[in-house]
Protein backbone atom coordinates (compact mmCIF):
# COMPACT_ATOMS: atom_id res chain seq x y z
CA UNK A 1 0.00 0.00 0.00
CA UNK A 2 1.61 3.34 -0.83
CA UNK A 3 2.11 5.78 1.37
CA UNK A 4 0.00 9.36 1.92
CA UNK A 5 2.83 11.61 0.60
CA UNK A 6 1.89 15.07 3.59
CA UNK A 7 3.00 18.66 3.21
CA UNK A 8 2.79 20.14 6.48
CA UNK A 9 2.02 24.24 6.59
CA UNK A 10 2.09 26.42 9.63
CA UNK A 11 3.55 29.31 10.45
CA UNK A 12 4.66 27.98 13.66
CA UNK A 13 7.98 25.68 13.77
CA UNK A 14 6.85 24.13 16.64
CA UNK A 15 3.72 23.01 15.22
CA UNK A 16 4.91 21.82 12.17
CA UNK A 17 7.75 19.80 14.03
CA UNK A 18 4.83 18.12 16.41
CA UNK A 19 2.56 17.20 13.60
CA UNK A 20 5.79 15.55 11.99
CA UNK A 21 6.60 14.05 14.94
CA UNK A 22 2.68 12.27 15.22
CA UNK A 23 2.50 11.46 11.45
CA UNK A 24 6.34 9.97 11.53
CA UNK A 25 4.83 7.25 13.92
CA UNK A 26 2.28 6.21 11.64
CA UNK A 27 3.84 4.10 8.42
CA UNK A 28 1.10 4.68 6.06
CA UNK A 29 2.13 8.79 5.98
CA UNK A 30 5.37 10.25 4.78
CA UNK A 31 5.66 14.32 5.71
CA UNK A 32 7.52 15.70 2.38
CA UNK A 33 7.61 19.32 3.02
CA UNK A 34 6.91 22.07 5.21
CA UNK A 35 6.02 25.59 4.51
CA UNK A 36 5.38 28.48 6.90
CA UNK A 37 3.69 30.87 4.82
CA UNK A 38 0.76 30.44 1.59
CA UNK A 39 2.80 31.63 -0.78
CA UNK A 40 5.77 29.16 0.28
CA UNK A 41 2.96 26.02 0.55
CA UNK A 42 1.59 27.24 -3.09
CA UNK A 43 4.90 26.68 -4.62
CA UNK A 44 5.66 23.07 -2.71
CA UNK A 45 2.89 21.95 -3.62
CA UNK A 46 3.28 22.70 -7.59
CA UNK A 47 6.84 20.89 -7.00
CA UNK A 48 6.23 18.14 -4.79
CA UNK A 49 2.20 17.06 -5.50
CA UNK A 50 1.46 15.56 -2.05
CA UNK A 51 -1.61 13.40 -2.07
CA UNK A 52 -2.98 15.48 1.28
CA UNK A 53 -2.03 19.60 2.67
CA UNK A 54 -2.62 19.81 6.16
CA UNK A 55 -2.75 23.56 6.58
CA UNK A 56 -3.57 26.38 9.07
CA UNK A 57 -5.93 28.70 8.19
CA UNK A 58 -4.45 31.51 9.62
CA UNK A 59 -1.84 31.93 8.16
CA UNK A 60 0.15 35.48 7.54
CA UNK A 61 0.00 37.03 4.12
CA UNK A 62 -2.44 35.44 2.39
CA UNK A 63 -4.95 33.19 3.98
CA UNK A 64 -4.81 29.34 4.85
CA UNK A 65 -8.49 29.26 2.94
CA UNK A 66 -7.19 31.35 0.04
CA UNK A 67 -4.48 29.08 -0.81
CA UNK A 68 -7.26 26.50 -0.35
CA UNK A 69 -9.25 27.55 -2.72
CA UNK A 70 -6.04 28.10 -5.06
CA UNK A 71 -4.88 24.81 -4.48
CA UNK A 72 -8.37 22.51 -4.76
CA UNK A 73 -8.65 24.54 -8.34
CA UNK A 74 -5.69 24.20 -9.97
CA UNK A 75 -4.87 20.41 -8.82
CA UNK A 76 -8.34 18.90 -8.09
CA UNK A 77 -6.57 15.73 -7.16
CA UNK A 78 -4.94 16.65 -4.02
CA UNK A 79 -6.85 16.89 -0.40
CA UNK A 80 -6.21 19.92 2.06
CA UNK A 81 -7.42 19.57 5.35
CA UNK A 82 -7.55 23.16 7.55
CA UNK A 83 -6.32 23.09 10.86
CA UNK A 84 -7.82 25.84 13.39
CA UNK A 85 -7.53 26.54 16.83
CA UNK A 86 -11.27 28.13 16.80
CA UNK A 87 -15.06 26.80 16.03
CA UNK A 88 -15.71 30.02 14.20
CA UNK A 89 -18.71 29.56 11.55
CA UNK A 90 -17.23 32.45 9.33
CA UNK A 91 -14.38 30.04 9.15
CA UNK A 92 -15.76 26.55 8.91
CA UNK A 93 -17.95 27.52 5.94
CA UNK A 94 -15.33 29.24 4.14
CA UNK A 95 -12.62 25.98 4.54
CA UNK A 96 -16.09 24.01 2.77
CA UNK A 97 -16.74 26.59 0.03
CA UNK A 98 -13.05 27.06 -0.60
CA UNK A 99 -12.89 23.02 -1.27
CA UNK A 100 -11.48 21.62 1.72
CA UNK A 101 -11.90 18.20 2.59
CA UNK A 102 -11.50 18.16 6.32
CA UNK A 103 -11.73 20.82 9.14
CA UNK A 104 -9.96 20.02 12.61
CA UNK A 105 -9.33 21.80 15.55
CA UNK A 106 -5.59 21.76 16.84
CA UNK A 107 -7.43 20.51 20.28
CA UNK A 108 -7.92 17.39 18.66
CA UNK A 109 -6.21 14.05 19.58
CA UNK A 110 -3.46 12.60 17.54
CA UNK A 111 -5.48 9.49 17.02
CA UNK A 112 -8.32 11.68 15.77
CA UNK A 113 -6.05 13.51 13.62
CA UNK A 114 -4.39 10.36 12.29
CA UNK A 115 -8.45 8.82 11.27
CA UNK A 116 -9.20 12.24 9.83
CA UNK A 117 -5.86 12.72 7.23
CA UNK A 118 -7.02 9.03 6.68
CA UNK A 119 -10.51 9.54 5.49
CA UNK A 120 -9.49 12.42 3.00
CA UNK A 121 -7.05 10.28 1.69
CA UNK A 122 -10.16 7.93 0.89
CA UNK A 123 -11.73 10.81 -0.56
CA UNK A 124 -14.40 11.20 2.38
CA UNK A 125 -14.93 14.26 4.51
CA UNK A 126 -13.62 15.13 7.70
CA UNK A 127 -14.68 17.40 9.84
CA UNK A 128 -13.96 17.93 13.71
CA UNK A 129 -17.16 16.86 16.16
CA UNK A 130 -17.06 19.73 17.78
CA UNK A 131 -17.93 21.31 14.22
CA UNK A 132 -19.93 18.58 12.66
CA UNK A 133 -23.47 19.63 14.40
CA UNK A 134 -23.19 23.01 13.10
CA UNK A 135 -22.35 21.70 9.48
CA UNK A 136 -26.19 19.45 9.89
CA UNK A 137 -27.44 23.03 11.38
CA UNK A 138 -26.28 25.06 8.04
CA UNK A 139 -27.33 22.93 5.60
CA UNK A 140 -31.02 22.11 7.41
CA UNK A 141 -31.16 25.57 7.16
CA UNK A 142 -30.31 26.27 3.68
CA UNK A 143 -32.68 23.24 2.63
CA UNK A 144 -35.78 25.16 4.40
CA UNK A 145 -34.62 28.24 2.49
CA UNK A 146 -34.74 26.29 -0.85
CA UNK A 147 -37.98 24.93 -0.09
CA UNK A 148 -39.18 27.93 0.54
CA UNK A 149 -37.97 29.87 -2.05
CA UNK A 150 -39.78 27.35 -4.29
CA UNK A 151 -43.20 28.60 -3.72
CA UNK A 152 -42.48 32.53 -3.23
CA UNK A 153 -43.91 33.75 -6.81
CA UNK A 154 -47.08 31.36 -5.98
CA UNK A 155 -50.23 33.68 -4.60
CA UNK A 156 -51.70 32.06 -1.52
CA UNK A 157 -54.70 30.84 -3.42
CA UNK A 158 -52.45 29.31 -5.86
CA UNK A 159 -50.49 27.54 -3.13
CA UNK A 160 -53.94 26.09 -1.67
CA UNK A 161 -55.10 24.74 -5.51
CA UNK A 162 -51.72 23.42 -5.72
CA UNK A 163 -52.01 21.18 -2.48
CA UNK A 164 -54.94 19.82 -3.78
CA UNK A 165 -53.08 19.26 -7.54
CA UNK A 166 -51.07 17.25 -5.02
CA UNK A 167 -54.14 15.18 -3.63
CA UNK A 168 -54.70 14.40 -7.21
CA UNK A 169 -57.73 16.51 -7.18
CA UNK A 170 -60.03 17.56 -10.18
CA UNK A 171 -60.28 20.80 -11.79
CA UNK A 172 -64.54 20.41 -10.72
CA UNK A 173 -62.81 18.85 -7.14
CA UNK A 174 -60.72 21.98 -6.41
CA UNK A 175 -63.36 24.51 -7.61
CA UNK A 176 -65.97 23.09 -5.00
CA UNK A 177 -63.69 23.02 -2.24
CA UNK A 178 -62.27 26.55 -2.33
CA UNK A 179 -65.80 27.98 -4.01
CA UNK A 180 -64.61 29.04 -6.78
CA UNK A 181 -65.66 28.42 -10.46
CA UNK A 182 -64.27 25.51 -12.74
CA UNK A 183 -62.49 28.13 -15.10
CA UNK A 184 -60.74 29.92 -13.11
CA UNK A 185 -58.97 26.89 -11.12
CA UNK A 186 -57.91 26.17 -14.93
CA UNK A 187 -56.28 29.48 -15.17
CA UNK A 188 -54.81 28.93 -11.56
CA UNK A 189 -53.32 25.10 -13.09
CA UNK A 190 -52.53 27.06 -15.52
CA UNK A 191 -50.37 30.13 -13.71
CA UNK A 192 -49.10 27.78 -11.29
CA UNK A 193 -47.12 25.35 -14.35
CA UNK A 194 -45.96 28.71 -16.00
CA UNK A 195 -44.35 29.63 -12.52
CA UNK A 196 -42.86 26.54 -11.37
CA UNK A 197 -41.91 25.88 -15.05
CA UNK A 198 -43.04 22.03 -15.18
CA UNK A 199 -45.57 21.29 -18.30
CA UNK A 200 -48.32 18.82 -16.56
CA UNK A 201 -50.28 18.77 -12.92
CA UNK A 202 -48.11 15.04 -12.40
CA UNK A 203 -44.81 17.30 -12.27
CA UNK A 204 -46.25 20.62 -10.22
CA UNK A 205 -47.62 17.75 -7.66
CA UNK A 206 -44.13 15.83 -7.27
CA UNK A 207 -42.96 19.52 -7.23
CA UNK A 208 -45.21 20.33 -4.23
CA UNK A 209 -44.50 16.89 -2.42
CA UNK A 210 -40.76 17.35 -2.91
CA UNK A 211 -40.77 20.63 -1.51
CA UNK A 212 -43.22 20.25 1.15
CA UNK A 213 -45.66 22.86 0.23
CA UNK A 214 -48.32 22.46 3.51
CA UNK A 215 -45.46 23.48 5.62
CA UNK A 216 -45.59 26.81 3.93
CA UNK A 217 -49.37 27.45 3.93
Amino acid sequence: MSKQRILLVDDHEVVRLGLKALLDRHPQFEVIGEAGTAKEALEKVTRLLPDVVLMDIRLPGTSGIEACEEITHNFPDIKVVMLTSYAEDEMLFSAIRAGASGYVLKQIGGEDLVRAIEQVGRGEAALDPAVTQRVFQEVRRAVKEEEASAFVNLSSQEKHVLVLVSEGKTNREIAKSLFLGEGTVRNYVSSILSKLGVSNRAEAAAYAVEHNLREYL
